[in-house]
């Protein structure tokens, strides 16, 4: 998904408080910092399920083979409490697409594609182009009729000498589709010819027209083209579409002494199918994976129950996180999640980032004991709000989320923008083992702090905060396209 959605993220620096240090978290911090710098194995478990599993789509049966290799290593790292969490998931897969363009209906000349999820299962139009140039609402509004019953040509983010705050390219889709365009081709901002895939449909479901993504050149060619004529594309393609079951994979440590109250952790085990998805979510989910690793080879018991969770069909509409989710709601368990942390494309973390100001507090009292063992920890504060990736439907549910920040940028091991859900994003991308031992090291002590301080200040939102929240940092339209505005005005 898109991890990149941040709203209102304000740097908070300048700590000045400790006051929820436990004198005894040095010593654990430092044990900490030990194990993973000596015996982390996050980088090495990665390379071993690229190897031997491939691209990890959810539904296929490279996705089971990955929900079956993270159980099997969290139950060889001496957990007890493991388990499969199964939902039923929408699967989709692509199967064939040709799409070519030219200035009559009876030239054509093929384009370099890919098809994005969850387009439809048969599709053979040709129908003329229309540029909605960066696709938003407001490209539309000036003649609401000009892209009825033809293809809309939008570009994935915002148009150089443009304004405006972008969209995610399945809330783009959508707003086609309100206009009644039968198909959307989304030019990618990448250089090089490269192609993004990635999901079409806001809520992980069958979208009624066509969705594809072609590279940056061929785009904007066609934009330059259409200023003097007019244009028309031919889409013929097959996919596959029918409900298969999937399963989130959750490792639990019960609180050692308030064990209701529970910390989750998670990353996205699936990835695309393009590639072997090593940053998208390689880096993140296979830290966690880590960080759990680490907690059972050192025995720590922090006070509240804490849940490694691998979630399943992120990429396909949060299909993991929403089922964890349903699942809390439905046991009456969501009261007792105090903080959500989500790790997808996470790569050489430095400093720290909650929804919930108040975290500030607590989380750099954990990052000043970590700056004091390694000063390259920044011990930076952020606080912000972003949609399509984990974090989402639980702080839709008003739970406190967070995470982490890098401090090296991509030749830290983010690997370049352009790989994202692009055929590139492989092992090769992750350039500096040691950014993956950071994430571990400095995350796990933050882990270990929130689930062992007697506070936390940073409290679950009721339904009204959680409203009020997610308008101050504007969510209120994309949530309005996702259909997940609950709220009437």
């Amino acid at each position: 998904m898109n991890k990149f959605f941040l709203t209102s993220l304000v740097a908070l620096t300048g700590f000045t408080a400790a006051a929820q240090q436990n004198p005894q978290w040095r010593k654990v911090f430092e044990s900490i910092n030990t194990e993973v710098q000596q015996h982390s194995q996050a980088y090495a478990t990665l390379k071993e399920a690229t190897e031997t599993i491939g691209h990890r789509l959810t539904g296929s049966k490279n996705g089971a083979k990955a929900e079956e290799y993270a159980f099997n290593l969290l139950k060889s790292y001496g957990f007890t409490d493991v388990k499969y969490q199964p939902f039923t998931v929408e699967s989709w897969s692509r199967g064939t697409l040709a799409v070519s363009v030219g200035s009559t209906a009876g030239a054509l000349q093929p384009v370099k594609s890919v098809s994005l999820a969850h387009s439809p299962v048969k599709v053979d139009l040709t129908l003329e182009v229309v540029d909605m140039g960066n696709g938003l609402e407001v490209d539309y509004q000036a003649n609401p009729a000009l892209v009825k019953d033809k293809f809309a040509l939008v570009y994935l983010g915002i148009l150089p000498g443009t304004t405006g705050r972008s969209l995610h390219r399945s809330e783009k889709t959508a707003i086609a589709i309100k206009y009644g365009a039968k198909g959307i081709i989304v030019i990618n901002t990448v250089d090089g010819g490269t192609l993004l895939t990635g999901t079409a449909s806001v809520t992980g479901k069958l979208i009624p027209i066509p969705a594809v993504c072609i590279g940056k050149e061929d785009g904007m060619k066609l934009k330059e083209q259409l200023k003097t004529g007019k244009l028309y594309s031919r889409i013929n393609m097959t996919n596959f579409s029918g409900p298969i079951k999937a399963r989130n994979v959750v490792a639990t440590i019960k609180g050692s002494g308030i064990p209701n109250e529970k910390i989750v952790i998670g990353g996205h085990l699936d990835s695309w199918d393009l590639a072997t998805g090593a940053i998208d979510n390689g880096i993140g989910s296979f830290s966690v994976l880590d960080m759990a690793r680490t907690f059972k080879k050192l025995k720590l018991a922090p006070k509240r129950t804490v849940e490694f969770v691998m979630f399943m069909g992120e990429e396909q509409g949060l299909l993991g996180s929403r089922a964890y989710v349903n699942a809390a709601i439905a046991d009456k368990s969501i009261d007792n999640l105090r903080y959500m942390l989500n790790f997808d494309m996470t790569g050489d973390v430095r400093n720290f980032s909650s929804s919930a100001p108040e975290s500030k507090d607590l989380f750099q009292s954990v990052g000043s004991i970590a700056a004091s063992i390694d000063t390259t920890f920044k011990n930076g504060f952020s606080t912000g709000a972003g949609l399509h990736s984990d974090n989402q439907p639980f702080m839709l549910q008003g739970v406190p989320t967070g995470g982490g920040g890098g401090g090296r940028g991509p030749g830290a091991g983010n690997g370049p923008a352009g790989c994202y859900h692009a055929d590139c994003d492989v092992l090769s991308l992750i350039n500096n083992q040691q950014g993956m031992r950071n994430t571990v090291r400095f995350v796990s002590m933050l882990i270990y702090g929130i689930a062992d301080t007697d506070v936390i200040t940073a409290k679950k939102l009721n339904d009204e905060e959680t409203k009020e929240f997610l308008l101050s940092h504007n969510l209120k339209e994309p949530l309005v396209l996702e259909g997940e505005w609950r709220w009437k005005d």
